[in-house]
């Protein structure tokens, strides 16, 4: 017997009997898909996996066109990822809210972090661990972390209206609580030190200054957005094409702001916008933009020997002086620009004398004043506090003493 003839003969592998509907691709990969028409009679193709899973998943969908079920028409749509929406919401931005320059590095933020992400995996609670862990690496205040949220859930809300996705999961995550802040204003004489110091060192840049002080302007209003055309000597009135909030508004001019636009004009041609440079000034020639306060106010402040103020505490400046000249809140609410009525409010505690004489007003209103006045000046007579000793709310003055309110000074 030759050497051939001892070896085994080698059985051929057997190929798998053909099924239709199943197919696999590439040739050779063992990777299955199925092919079918669904209950709406739309050919339909699907990626399965190994022969066997092929076969099972044919099943059941054959079994589901029997019974009139209809797929979802995702099934076979690629994943949006997160990162998508996020450029959606960054370009929307920029159409809608084109003074607000953050929202570029919030989207750059927030794709770094979630981008590669399928949008419809998301869940409002990887999403609060995702801002909780930026907040804590970046060392975010809670509003800033609103902020960023703010943003996701405008991409996940675009992306419905877009239907690129089913849901906006951010809308169920809670949003963290601000602090109101401190509320830092210029005292009269922290003004004429700051003013000295900018006629001093930045004299073009007064102007400037005297019209934030004066009319309470968003800088982003008062350098971007106010044109010539919006001034009105006449009238003395300057109107705010659009604010934050997106509602425009009229700012009367008192004779500050009055002055300081006057001399602004005077650097011009009274055209295009009012924050304008003038011939000469800080070396600017004449049209180039005017100088931001981000590029001398800091400074300023330091040589005046201001700390923790900003030109965003002008506004504070403006409108604390508002409440405590007894403007009424809404009026102040008006000349601010304030959405809500709860923005205001914050200012409300710098005219206590104000809210004294509001209160007095009740006194007397129901009873004459021999009915609770009594033999005790004081009139609180017979209010108990509640306690087993049975003081009085308010210790009763000696007798013939006269009671004299006492007003917190702010």
């Amino acid at each position: 017997m030759t050497e051939r003839a001892a070896m085994p003969v080698r059985k051929a592998r057997r190929k798998p009997p053909k099924v239709r509907g199943i197919f696999e691709r590439p040739k050779g990969s063992d990777l299955w898909w199925i092919r079918y028409t669904d209950a709406g009679g739309r050919e339909r193709r699907e990626k399965a996996g190994a022969r066997g899973m092929a076969l099972s998943l044919l099943a059941k969908r054959k079994a589901e066109v029997l019974q009139g079920k209809k797929l979802p028409e995702t099934l076979r749509r690629r994943a949006v990822l997160f990162g998508e929406l996020a450029d959606d919401a960054a370009a929307y931005g920029q159409r809608h809210h084109a003074l607000n320059r953050s929202r570029d590095y919030r989207a750059a933020v927030l794709k770094a972090a979630l981008g590669v992400r399928a949008a419809a995996d998301i869940t409002p609670q990887e999403i609060d661990r995702t801002l909780d862990k930026l907040a804590a690496e970046r060392s975010w205040t809670p509003g800033t972390r609103n902020r960023h949220q703010a943003f996701i859930s405008l991409a996940f809300r675009l992306g419905v209206d877009n239907g690129k996705v089913q849901a906006n999961p951010a809308r169920l995550v809670h949003r963290k609580r601000e602090s109101s802040g401190r509320i830092r204003w210029l005292t009269v004489e922290e003004e004429k030190k700051l003013a000295a110091v900018i006629e001093a060192n930045y004299p073009d840049q007064l102007p400037a200054f005297l019209l934030s002080l004066n009319t309470g302007m968003r800088r982003s209003e008062q350098y971007r957005r106010i044109q010539w055309q919006d001034v009105d000597f006449e009238q003395r009135r300057l109107w705010v094409p659009g604010s934050k909030n997106g509602s425009p508004r009229s700012i009367p001019l008192n004779d500050a702001a009055a002055r300081a636009l006057l001399a602004l004009r005077d650097r011009g041609d009274s055209a295009g916008a009012v924050m304008r440079a003038g011939k000469g000034g800080h070396g600017l020639l004449a049209g180039e933009a005017q100088k931001t306060p981000r590029e001398w106010f800091e400074n300023a402040c330091r040589k005046a020997g201001l700390t923790d103020y900003t030109w965003h505490c002008n506004r504070h400046t403006f409108a604390s002086r508002l409440i405590m000249a007894s403007v009424p809140l809404r009026t102040v609410q008006e000349l601010m620009g304030h959405k809500t009525i709860a923005m205001t409010c914050r200012y409300a505690h710098l005219a206590p004398q104000h809210q004294l004489d509001a209160v007095r007003k009740l006194d007397g209103w129901a009873l004459p004043k021999s009915a609770v006045a009594g033999s005790n000046p004081g009139g609180f007579a017979g209010v108990q506090t509640g306690t087993k000793s049975g003081t009085s709310v308010l210790d009763a003055p000696a007798s013939g003493a006269q009671v004299q309110p006492q007003v917190a000074v702010q």
